[in-house]
C-alpha cells in the first residue's frame, strides 16, 4: 500500500535488477556500501539480505527508489531469526527502519545490471 502511495501519480515506475546498499555496524563504526541483485543472498556481519524488488522512478518524475527486502540474523549454533520483512524507501529510511541493535541499512539507489 505504501509503495502504491508513493508512486500512485507515477504510472512508469521502473523496475531494476540491482540495489545499492549501504550498512552500518553501530559496534565498529563501519560503513559498507554493497550491491545485491534480486534474488541473490548478501552477507553483512550476522546479516543475511536478500532483494526481492527494486523500483524507481521514471526520469521525469523526482528520484525515488524503493526496495522490498528480507533480513535475517543467523548465529552459530542459533536458529535463524527474521529481522525484517518489507519496502524500504531511499529518501525516506526512517519511515521503515529495519530495528536492529547492532546494524542499520538503508537504501541508495536501484540500477541495472547487466
Amino acid at each position: 500500500m505504501l509503495i502504491s502511495l508513493l508512486f500512485s501519480n507515477n504510472l512508469f515506475a521502473e523496475n531494476y535488477n540491482t540495489a545499492v546498499i549501504r550498512g552500518l555496524d553501530k559496534v565498529t563504526a563501519t560503513v559498507i556500501t554493497f550491491e545485491a541483485s534480486i534474488g541473490q543472498t548478501i552477507k553483512f556481519g550476522t546479516l543475511e539480505i536478500m532483494v526481492r524488488a527494486c523500483i524507481k522512478s521514471s526520469p521525469e518524475e523526482p528520484p525515488e527508489s524503493s526496495v522490498f527486502i528480507d533480513v535475517w540474523e543467523t548465529r552459530p549454533s542459533q536458529s535463524t531469526i527474521s529481522v525484517y520483512r518489507g519496502w524500504m524507501i531511499a529518501s525516506s529510511p526512517s519511515l521503515a527502519a529495519m530495528e536492529h541493535p547492532v546494524y542499520d541499512l538503508w537504501i541508495i539507489d536501484c540500477k541495472s545490471q547487466s
